[in-house]
């Protein structure tokens, strides 16, 4: 391989990177796509005052929960976080700054920022606390709120699928906010569950390597299920 991205510490190859009151961009919607192995080794490098921008934050300790629980987040940019008590806790207490975005604008604010887009006007939080002091300008006689586009100083992904430049392929939901984490990121990470020892096929890559600067190979683990929504095998087969 011509530009070998692939690191054989997370924890040095982070390490090397993260400092105290970055900002970090981390893919994944509930726990579903979450770069778990970034996160704990994110969380082993002691960093703190940190900016998460994240869809929502986990659940508690559990994904980002983790980086709740040892108390190094200083702000979260999110749309959702209402599965973690102890943020919850922290958030009441003063003891963490939360900004509110609506999901389909944190989304294209993280892909703008990729995309060197500085904002765009939209017209979802027009007249809500989302616009607060934020510029407005009627378009057509309606009115728009301008969002920036988010750069963050790192971000952590979760790939099914990675080759050594770099080229990610997500699978299924696990695709959600991480194509746009890896965008917006100055510095990316990606953690793939399978590294294949060729190119993978461009028509099938959902991020390319150019987004990517460091590959990682995902320890072998359970992957936890936020909430289980299953019905008896008995009470299914009688719906039929």
């Amino acid at each position: 391989m011509a530009n070998d991205k692939v690191r054989s510490s997370t924890i040095d190859a982070l390490s090397a990177v993260v400092r105290d009151g970055q900002t970090i961009a981390v893919g994944g919607f509930g726990l579903s796509g979450n770069p778990s192995d970034l996160i704990e080794a994110l969380r082993d490098t002691g960093v703190r005052d940190l900016t998460i921008v994240s869809n929502n934050m986990g659940v508690d300790g559990v994904g980002l929960g983790l980086l709740i629980e040892s108390r190094q987040v200083r702000k979260v940019v999110s749309s959702y976080v209402g599965e973690n008590k102890l943020f919850a806790e922290q958030f009441i207490s003063g003891e963490l700054e939360v900004e509110f975005a609506p999901q389909g604008t944190l989304a294209e604010r993280m892909r703008a920022g990729g995309a060197g887009i500085a904002g765009f006007y939209t017209r979802t939080g027009v007249g809500t606390p989302v616009a607060e002091g934020k510029p407005t300008m009627a378009f057509d006689g309606v009115d728009y709120v301008l969002e920036r586009g988010i750069v963050a100083d790192v971000a952590l992904v979760k790939a099914h699928r990675a080759d050594r430049e770099g080229n990610l392929i997500y699978r299924k939901t696990a695709r959600n906010f991480n194509p746009l984490a890896a965008m917006c990121g100055r510095v990316t990470f990606a953690e793939t569950e399978v590294l294949e020892s060729e190119w993978l096929d461009p028509d099938e890559i959902h991020t390319p390597g150019i987004f990517v600067q460091h590959v990682v190979v995902a320890a072998p683990r359970e992957k936890p299920i936020e909430q289980r929504t299953v019905r008896p095998r008995a009470a299914a087969q009688e719906g039929r």
